[in-house]
């Protein structure tokens, strides 16, 4: 009985605190982000205007911009993505197609995060938890099946949430696409819209070329990354439907 009771403690004690997945429900709950599946946000990112429109799963994120006079929309939905230049759709190769539509993907995912984790595509992994700065956190990595993950379901993420309060801080993703690399974001400013937390970044690379994705957090706070841009939102307008 003893050693029964010795074995359950040992076996306690060894158990995650939380699994992947709870840490980033709460983190999506914490952040009140669970109130844009049914919604219409708006805002500017680098001169082009982007809207969200997204009721529970049906979704349409467009970006719209001027060149010389000429409106260009670009519209990614369920049905697939299309570009109209003055109110007129204009035909497109494939190429294009896919190049237009994961760039207007990848806005609006990042703009939202962490609540495209719960994706059907993710695949979350607890790794070991880190400190950073003094400040302990959760360390997650994320994948993407083929099937649903997009053209770039082969990139990994690696995602840091507080300990404490679950709210996201930094990520870091590498990714393949022309020639690949790696980046690493931490938290620039937190603004909040109906309650609903969005973040602006301040975006690193390493200094080297050659380096171990899962340390790069180490490498952080070692000061060995090269601040390359940030990604700011501006103008932010939320509705809740």
């Amino acid at each position: 009985m003893r050693y029964l009771v010795i074995f359950l403690i040992v076996l306690t004690s060894c158990k995650p605190e939380f699994t992947a997945q709870e840490v980033v429900d709460k983190a999506i709950e914490s952040s009140k982000l669970n109130d844009l599946k049914k919604s219409t946000i708006s805002f500017t990112f680098r001169d082009k205007n982007y809207k969200a429109d997204r009721n529970n799963g049906e979704y349409a994120l467009t970006r719209f911009f001027n060149v010389d006079s000429i409106i260009i929309k670009d519209e990614l939905s369920n049905k697939g993505f299309k570009r109209t230049v003055n109110d007129s759709i204009v035909s497109l190769s494939e190429k294009y197609i896919k190049g237009y539509g994961n760039s207007v993907n990848s806005v609006h995912y990042f703009s939202i995060l962490p609540l495209g984790l719960n994706d059907n595509a993710v695949y979350k992994k607890m790794l070991e938890p880190v400190t950073i700065k003094g400040k302990e956190y959760y360390k997650i990595q994320v994948t993407f099946s083929e099937e649903g993950g997009g053209d770039d379901f082969d990139d990994v993420f690696i995602y840091w949430f507080a300990k404490e309060g679950f709210k996201l801080d930094y990520l870091a993703y590498k990714y393949h696409t022309n020639g690949g690399g790696v980046r690493f974001r931490d938290v620039k400013k937190e603004q909040f819209k109906n309650g609903i937390r969005f973040v602006d970044y301040n975006n690193y690379k390493p200094l080297e070329k050659d380096i171990d994705f899962y340390t790069i957090d180490k490498l952080y706070e070692d000061g060995k990354l090269k601040k390359v841009s940030e990604i700011v939102l501006e103008n932010i307008q939320v509705s809740i439907n």
